[in-house]
């Protein structure tokens, strides 16, 4: 009998780095001359994976999400898995915005994913759902590879990490 080869398609962020990012952000901007006595908050809260942006005005808002994302990109944190929600107003006529990190697949994203392996009619790679992840399994590392390339030309609007190889 073959031996049968699997990887795991997992999505999710590095948290310390999403720590780093947000830290290193809100020195830059305590240093930046356009928010000298302006309101400029970033808060982070890890346990729930959420990023929350206080300021002033919209155009703030964005000047800090600027500076945010490009932290967050310099630390190999994919900008796929944040999503920014809409500005809300705040107290005291300021803008709030809330923005969720992405942990894992979620059920609908990794159902099409699924759907996506089994339309191209690969010989034998069996996919199924496990948890917030989808495992991929073939006795071919060759159709394996095909799936990762094939995966890789596709946007499910989440960066996809293929991992536990075997």
């Amino acid at each position: 009998m073959a031996k049968e080869e699997s990887f795991d398609i997992t999505t999710g962020v590095d948290l310390q780095e999403v720590d780093n990012a947000v830290n290193q952000a809100r020195r830059e901007i305590g240093t930046r001359f356009d928010f000298k006595n302006v309101l400029a908050e970033i808060e982070y809260d890890r346990h729930t994976a959420k990023l929350n942006i206080h300021t002033t005005d919209e155009y703030k808002l964005e000047a800090i999400w600027q500076v945010l994302s490009a932290r967050l990109i310099a630390r190999d944190v994919p900008l796929k898995n944040i999503v920014r929600g809409k500005p809300q107003q705040a107290g005291g006529s300021t803008v709030r915005q809330e923005m969720t990190l992405t942990q894992g697949i979620e059920s609908e994203i990794a159902r099409k994913i699924v759907k996506f392996i089994k339309d191209q009619k690969y010989r034998k790679v069996q996919a199924q759902v496990q948890g917030d992840a989808v495992r991929i399994s073939s006795p071919s590392r060759d159709e394996l590879q095909q799936v990762i390339a094939a995966l890789k030309t596709e946007d499910y609007g989440i960066e996809l990490k293929f991992g536990n190889y075997r």
